[in-house]
């Protein structure tokens, strides 16, 4: 008899999962009326408000910025923040010409660093300061996204900016300053990059790097007209415009890079790319690189050890849905939801989609659960774009957030009252939509907690980035959300840090830097080791905390905590103190056979 736990979102499945699901233990909820996320941004010094161009031509780059980062700038400790600006969009425009003028000038990439300070009474003070001007980073083109890694291995975090354009590397001179050193180290990517990926793909000790590349959109040529179904101009699709190669960066070593895309095999299968994460989706302990491609099949580009890459989407079950669709994928993330030792792919789509869960079933095998996991209908009425697997509650189950916004008028026209951001006029923007919180029951299934996460998900937006990161330091994830056209949101944890936890940075090299793409399971007195891996990209243009924050649970204490550290050394350290952020440095622990 065939099994029923086939590739697809039969209803079959979906019920022999719930039964088997519904007999597991679920952990417990944080209390009822407790709120999960308060909104402080303008409270603690982020001012910042993105502006996207448009003049009514219905530009499609107009909608798909910004993302943001969550970085360690200084090496402080604390994260800091780097938020991407857009300009005036079309030749010959300038921002009389703007449906809804800047709210904030100059037009420029924003920095902000991180006052973090505790008080004697142990009350944490989080305050961010505006530090653009004196880092130089006056970048003044249209962004996109931005990756952070540390590519010379100095210890310090750089900046790799997308946007409409050639590309940006900005190199931490390590006193608060940043160079642009796009020019002279063989990183030019003069396409339209969304999301990007720092990734040591090859084992050397350098990081790599993977762009997204979306479409090719010439602002100058005459642009595609689409319509709605009642003859209104709306925003075109992917489809009336022509995808581009995505490119692969291998890093020297020696300051510079290569453009290895071709020799690497990455080029002769593209899409419209919008979300791209790193992971060792196989376990054969070897990078792999997943792409989310906008109305496209997706790609699943397996590391064959050599410096070439195969697409190995199809028969892994990742490139259509269950239902052999393609979808317009946007953001994208992998993580152990199921607490198996491997990890999963999420990613967000359009309306009328559903969002896609791919459970990996072992050796980088997928089956699409997204309707027996309960994940289907809640995001059938949202446009989702950043997103990620986070332990929100601590409970030592992955949570998700899902950051949305419309990209299609829906028959509504844009004007000074009506806009991709809110005006006094309508009060309510047109491509506005409420964020979505789902809590990991423990038991194979999710619930929609949206509506006990705080008034900040009772309001709408159209919210494209989400970085990841504990920016006050008390042991649980925030989140930083953008807004096209709209304010940036820092969602700041309230519940997470009332369960144990264990905070870890991975480091290792010359630097040393935080170790990409390194495994790490925490072996606690109660549960199942929990396995997280040191990632900064994934979500949607965005760049988030390269730390591990791994909630407890009902556990209290930890026995010890294993590294797998890129490359394949194995390591463990005891005596591990819980609710502290902690460093671990490759060859200090003991090593495991």
């Amino acid at each position: 008899m065939p099994s029923l736990l086939f590739f697809g979102r039969g209803l079959a499945a979906g019920l022999l999962l719930a039964v088997a699901a519904d007999a597991l233990p679920q952990p417990a909820a944080p209390h009822a009326g407790e709120v999960w996320f308060t909104e402080q941004a303008e409270a603690v010094g982020i001012d910042f408000v993105h502006f996207n161009g448009m003049s009514g031509e219905l530009y499609v780059s107009e909608l798909l910025a910004p993302g943001a980062a969550v970085f360690d700038m200084d090496n402080d400790g604390d994260l800091d923040i780097y938020l991407i600006q857009g300009q005036m969009l079309g030749p010959g425009k300038t921002l009389d010409d703007a449906l809804l003028p800047p709210q904030t000038t100059p037009l420029t990439d924003r920095l902000y660093r991180n006052d973090l300070a505790i008080d004697s009474d142990g009350r944490r003070i989080l305050q961010f300061r505006d530090v653009t001007e004196a880092s130089g980073l006056d970048v003044r083109s249209y962004g996109m996204g931005v990756a952070a890694g540390d590519v010379d291995n100095d210890g310090w975090v750089d900046l790799y900016r997308t946007g409409l354009g050639p590309d940006q590397l900005f190199l931490n001179n390590g006193d608060g300053t940043f160079a642009d050193v796009s020019d002279r180290i063989g990183m030019g990517n003069p396409g339209w990059g969304v999301s990007a990926s720092f990734v040591d793909f090859d084992g050397d000790g350098w990081l790599d790097l993977f762009v997204g590349n979306y479409l090719q959109h010439d602002l100058d040529a005459r642009q595609p007209e689409c319509l709605t179904r009642t003859g209104e101009r709306d925003y075109c699709g992917p489809q009336a415009y022509a995808a581009v190669p995505d490119r692969l960066f291998r890093n020297r070593g020696d300051g510079t890079f290569v453009d290895v895309t071709t020799q690497a095999l990455v080029a002769g299968e593209f899409g419209p790319a919008l979300g791209v994460v790193a992971s060792d989706l196989d376990g054969d302990g070897w990078q792999d690189l997943y792409v989310a491609n906008d109305a496209a099949p997706n790609q699943l580009w397996i590391n064959q050890q050599d410096g070439s890459f195969r697409n190995g989407a199809l028969l892994a079950g990742t490139a259509f849905n269950g239902d052999g669709r393609v979808e317009g994928s946007m953001g994208v993330d992998a993580g152990d939801f199921d607490g198996d030792g491997d990890d999963d792919l999420f990613m967000t789509h359009l309306t009328t989609e559903t969002n896609t869960l791919y459970v990996n079933t072992g050796a980088g095998l997928f089956e699409d659960r997204t309707v027996q996991t309960g994940l289907g209908g809640p995001s059938l009425a949202y446009t989702g774009f950043g997103t990620a697997w986070v332990d929100l509650d601590n409970d030592g189950w992955l949570d998700l957030l899902v950051a949305n916004g419309a990209v299609q008028a829906k028959h509504q026209r844009f004007s000074s009252q009506s806009s991709s951001a809110s005006s006094p006029a309508t009060g309510a923007p047109a491509l506005a939509q409420p964020n979505q919180l789902f809590r990991n029951l423990g038991n194979g299934r999710f619930e929609e907690t949206s509506d006990r996460a705080g008034v900040v998900f009772e309001l709408s937006g159209v919210s494209r980035g989400a970085a990841f990161g504990d920016v006050d330091n008390d042991g649980d994830v925030d989140v930083l959300v953008t807004n096209n056209n709209g304010r940036a949101r820092l969602l700041i944890n309230e519940v997470g840090h009332q369960r144990s936890w264990v905070g870890l940075r991975l480091v290792g090299g010359a630097g040393p830097r935080d170790m990409l793409g390194a495994r790490v399971g925490v072996f606690r007195d109660v549960g199942a080791p929990l396995w997280r891996r040191a990632r900064a990209d994934g979500s949607y243009a965005s760049a988030s905390d390269p730390r591990v924050l791994v909630g407890l649970g009902e556990a209290t204490t930890v026995d010890h905590v294993r590294v797998i550290w890129p490359g394949g050394r194995e390591e463990a350290w005891t005596d591990i103190p819980v609710n502290r952020w902690l460093t671990l440095t490759e060859g200090t622990g003991r090593s495991q056979p």
